[in-house]
């Protein structure tokens, strides 16, 4: 079952880069909430799912942003929550960067564990690896297997070649379980070759720490400072690959193999991940299963022929994501029209049809309110694919933000494996007797 923290509890440090103080509260949140940064600094505040879709590039870390709000060096928070087997929290921060530390994921897991976790009132939803993914740059690989026991088994391999002799070739591997993270990899420190760390202070930034503080490793090992580990910076790379796993969504099943893997290389994998799981989500849409048939659709929604557009809701978490088909055919009123030779859907209707699966979703959120979900804007519109007689039209919704008056949502339409079209919609929320 999905699990949160029990209480509300704060860490508080500078960070990494910048040295700036601040304070991070990990608070309980409801079933398939997921793990959501919120940047309280901010006026209004600015939520950002952790998902890899949010990721901007950094170097030596992982960050994630909504609009101009940045949330940096997220990994070892998330490394800490995830080993933990926390599935859903609101992370309020009050500045742009996670507090550092040690280096170590040791503050997060040990501000959770004062505070212990609790069972929630809904299955957890894994993502399984289906088939091998393997992503190669230069000597660096990551690769994710099929696997048949449950949960995720990480192998790493550390080699430097030239700087072997201050970090020596090393590897480490772990099948991840709250009991073995907290023991083995919790406290395994980030660190930096020394020339790495000159180089950096000299840009104005980590100015506020000292070896002592960090791992920085010198000619004949760390400078003023000792290892935790005989093999702590292969552990360390666990830990960081865990964490920028964590952007996937959803604990993993399956066996991830990595040599020589940083930030970059993670986070492509967890982006092949959420692929994977996509396309898999969509494919049931052939299996018969479903979550909510016609007439479900037809309590809810409003619309009636020619203008309901979803035939089936298959997935459906929460108010979180649903995953929707329309299933296209030559008797559809519109050929006759758009074209007579060359019949083909109207892209707005492919948008209405992603609309009205966001207010099917919306309403689980909605359900209890008297309210009702009303189109307010489209933003990022894209006709991808064309959508043609005898065609399934397998719509996706992701809820990205939502209040009691406004909600915003990323969909998505495929044909197969081929997008469709996609579109960032927001629905204004409004009494029913308004409609």
């Amino acid at each position: 079952m999905q699990q949160t923290v029990a209480e509300a509890v704060s860490v508080e440090g500078r960070g990494l880069m910048s040295g700036s103080p601040v304070t991070l509260t990990i608070e309980p949140a409801p079933t398939n909430h997921g793990l959501v940064f919120e940047r309280t600094d901010l006026h209004p505040t600015v939520q950002i799912p952790a998902l890899v879709e949010q990721c901007v590039d950094r170097p030596r870390r992982s960050a994630i942003a909504k609009g101009d709000a940045v949330v940096e060096t997220v990994e070892h928070c998330l490394s800490a929550l995830v080993g933990l087997g926390v599935d859903n929290a609101l992370l309020r921060i009050d500045s742009t960067e996670v507090p550092l530390g040690d280096g170590s994921a040791n503050p997060f897991l040990e501000a959770i564990d004062s505070v212990g976790l609790v069972g929630q009132d809904a299955v957890r939803n894994s993502i399984k690896v289906d088939s091998p993914i393997v992503i190669e740059s230069g000597d660096a690989m990551i690769a994710a297997f099929p696997t048949s026991g449950p949960g995720m088994h990480v192998l790493y391999e550390l080699d430097y070649g030239s700087h072997t002799g201050r970090i020596p070739r090393q590897a480490y591997a772990i099948d991840l379980t709250p009991e073995r993270y907290r023991d083995e990899l919790a406290s395994a420190r980030t660190y930096s070759l020394a020339e790495e760390a000159e180089s950096l202070q000299a840009k104005g930034l980590c100015t506020h720490l000292s070896p002592a503080e960090v791992l920085v490793i010198g000619q004949d090992g760390p400078i003023d400072n000792a290892w935790r580990f005989d093999n702590e910076p292969a552990r360390h790379k666990v830990l960081d690959l865990i964490g920028d796993l964590a952007l996937v969504g959803a604990p993993i099943q399956g066996r991830i193999v990595a040599s020589r893997s940083g930030h970059v290389l993670n986070r492509q994998l967890a982006a092949k991940l959420r692929e994977q799981a996509s396309s898999a989500s969509r494919a049931v849409a052939t299996s018969g299963n479903f979550m909510m048939d016609i007439r479900a659709i037809q309590r809810i929604m409003p619309h009636r022929y020619p203008m309901l557009l979803v035939d089936r809701v298959i997935e459906l978490e929460g108010d979180e994501r649903a995953v929707g088909v329309k299933n296209v055919t030559i008797n559809e009123p519109f050929f006759g029209g758009h074209y007579p030779r060359t019949p083909i859907m109207p892209g707005v209707l492919i948008v209405e049809a992603m609309a009205q699966l966001g207010g099917l979703l919306l309403s689980q959120r909605l359900e209890t309110t008297g309210k009702i979900a009303v189109l307010f804007s489209l933003d990022k519109v894209k006709l991808r694919h064309p959508v043609t007689p005898g065609d399934q039209l397998v719509l996706e919704a992701r809820t990205l933000r939502a209040t009691s008056r406004m909600a915003s949502l990323e969909c998505r339409a495929y044909v197969g494996d081929k997008a469709a079209a996609e579109a960032a919609i927001r629905f204004m929320m409004v009494d029913a007797e308004q409609e």
